[in-house]
């Protein structure tokens, strides 16, 4: 069976794929769309978005198409359906540098370290801290509990933080999606982890801002789109809340001219907590060998996408 594999991920797979496996690596966009149309297992993951579903659409005998991704909404799930193509996804590969990039943000946030940094290039010494919040005592309120979600979750508890999470089934402590909206005025820190998906766009925009305490942080690491950007820029603006960190954002990269680059109280983290860490990239390499068996004997595969709810 042919798999059409990504070159940078070769020194982890060559020596252990199984024998039925005839591999071909690709190195960049032209070559995976050159290749594409041999692949019956795919690995398809670039930047640049389209090569990427090109390849998809030309890969007509594809059975199985694997992901490093955690969010699968720039993939046509619908087509892969119809074509009985089963997707894998990055669940859970890199959670953990993804809940160390939020929790870092947090506390960057809340003790003002960027103040710090511009009077260390200034040569200035600060007599008082810059930022005075503390996390210990704190509420956060996390939408998400899916494999990132829990981690946030985990780091947040070990400062101290009170968090409540909201997850698509009520039940074990935790709130149902339409449980939380009255509930916004509470928290410190409303955190996103949400799979992007029909359900989760435009969750929150100016109804919810205005909900939210006027000092309290939005911290986006989930998709863009869940948020009403322009709402949140002129919530932001106003002072109606008291920050943003959004690690995604629309459009990607922003351009320099963008509200988000000038607003004091907005953090930009430009996309960079899920870029893959070789720690994370082994993981994927490991998980996608151990599927390979599974996809062999017609096991349901590690972190097997169910196509119709995205995720």
């Amino acid at each position: 069976m042919i798999a059409v594999l990504p070159e940078h991920i070769r020194p982890m797979l060559q020596d252990r794929l199984p024998d039925w496996i005839e591999p071909i690596w690709w190195s960049d966009p032209d070559n995976l769309v050159e290749m594409a149309p041999q692949a019956e297992i795919g690995w398809f993951d670039l930047h640049l978005k389209p090569p990427a579903l090109r390849s998809v659409q030309l890969a007509r005998d594809l059975r199985w198409l694997n992901t490093s991704y955690s969010g699968v909404d720039w993939l046509p799930l619908a087509d892969l359906e119809a074509r009985d193509v089963l997707l894998t996804c990055g669940s859970n590969l890199t959670a953990t540098q993804v809940s160390e990039f939020a929790v870092m943000s947090i506390l960057a946030f809340a003790k003002d370290y960027a103040a710090l940094v511009r009077a260390q290039d200034a040569h200035e010494w600060l007599s008082v801290p810059p930022g005075i919040r503390d996390l210990a005592g704190s509420r956060a309120l996390i939408l998400g509990y899916g494999a990132i979600g829990r981690a946030i979750a985990r780091a947040l508890e070990g400062f101290g933080v009170e968090v409540s999470v909201v997850r698509s089934k009520a039940g074990d402590g935790a709130m149902g999606p339409d449980e939380w909206q009255d509930q916004l005025d509470s928290f410190d820190w409303v955190v996103l982890a949400l799979p992007g998906t029909a359900d989760t766009a435009g969750l929150l925009g100016a109804k919810e801002f205005a909900a939210m305490k006027r000092d309290a942080v939005l911290v986006n690491f989930a998709r863009a789109d869940i948020v009403d950007q322009r709402a949140l820029i002129e919530a932001l603006r106003e002072r109606r809340v008291g920050g943003a960190i959004v690690d995604t954002v629309d459009p990607e990269p922003l351009p320099e001219d963008h509200p988000f680059w000038s607003l004091e109280n907005a953090h930009v983290t430009m996309h960079l907590s899920g870029i893959p860490t070789p720690a994370s990239q082994q993981r994927a390499a490991d998980r996608f060998l151990r599927n390979c068996e599974h996809f062999r004997v017609g096991e349901k595969l590690e972190a097997q996408v169910d196509l119709q709810r995205g995720y």
